[in-house]
């Protein structure tokens, strides 16, 4: 195995078991952290029932695509930690989309429901609609650059105690048009901070989530480069040994083919 393949399977191995697993533990913790106004104090929010059902969704959507191959993931193939590691970085990988929509989700109100609904439709849409990878991703995306704006941004500044009178008029007309159902519980500007962090350290796991765990991300897999190895090895030997090596190997897979 020459240098670069050892660097290739070893920088291959860290994203898969430490990288991966990391970051989506991160945005697993901090999608549910929460920064309370005016005192400061931290509070951490589970996630709550409907994140789950559209982080399963998600989940759903990444093996249809094939964004995710279970198969190879989790294998019977593959040792038993290399199976436990990658059952422990999707479980991290659900979770963690979880959390995402936890983040962005408003904790209460009218606009929780309605947000959970419009992640829903996109999702359940994208289940059994003619699949594009880019679609329903961009959906995924836009809404939840809509729901961090409004959650983050306008509710925050409706909200904020330092508000001038004409905002708190606006925040009492919303909280008016929408029967009293919005959530009105402040939070400091930090919390719009740990979302955006966590928000963009989720998009880049999704990024460098390999979809085949073997591949080494030019679409060949982990073996490729030691049968490469292993042909550079065989044109090195002499003429007579070569030659031999050749007959050998053309009478093995003779006898595999009878």
């Amino acid at each position: 195995m020459t240098e670069t393949t050892a660097n290739r399977a070893r920088n291959r191995a860290l994203l898969r078991f430490v990288v991966l697993p990391t970051i989506f533990l991160t945005v697993a913790l901090l999608g549910g952290v929460r920064v309370g106004a005016p005192a400061g104090e931290l509070e951490f929010v589970p996630p709550p029932l409907v994140t789950l059902v559209l982080a399963l969704m998600l989940l759903a959507l990444f093996v249809r695509g094939r964004a995710v191959v279970l198969g190879a993931w989790l294998s019977a193939e593959h040792p038993t930690l290399v199976n436990v590691s990658h059952a422990l970085t999707l479980g991290a990988l659900f979770f963690a989309s979880a959390q995402a929509f936890n983040s962005v989700l408003p904790a209460a109100g009218l606009l929780r429901w309605v947000f959970s609904f419009f992640f829903l439709w996109a999702l359940w849409q994208s289940q059994f609609s003619a699949f594009d990878a880019r679609r329903p991703l961009r959906s995924l995306a836009s809404l939840f650059g809509t729901a961090f704006l409004l959650k983050h941004v306008l509710l925050a500044s409706l909200y904020a105690p330092e508000g001038g009178w004409l905002k708190r008029i606006a925040g009492a007309l919303l909280e008016g048009a929408t029967l009293g159902t919005l959530d009105g519980r402040p939070t400091a500007p930090a919390t719009g901070y740990v979302s955006f962090f966590t928000l963009a350290l989720y998009v880049c796991g999704l990024v460098l989530l390999p979809p085949d765990p073997s591949e080494d991300g030019t679409g060949e897999t982990a073996m490729a480069p030691a049968a490469g190895d292993f042909v550079e090895a065989i044109r090195r030997l002499p003429p007579a040994e070569r030659e031999a090596a050749r007959e050998a190997l053309l009478a093995e897979d003779f006898q595999e083919r009878k």
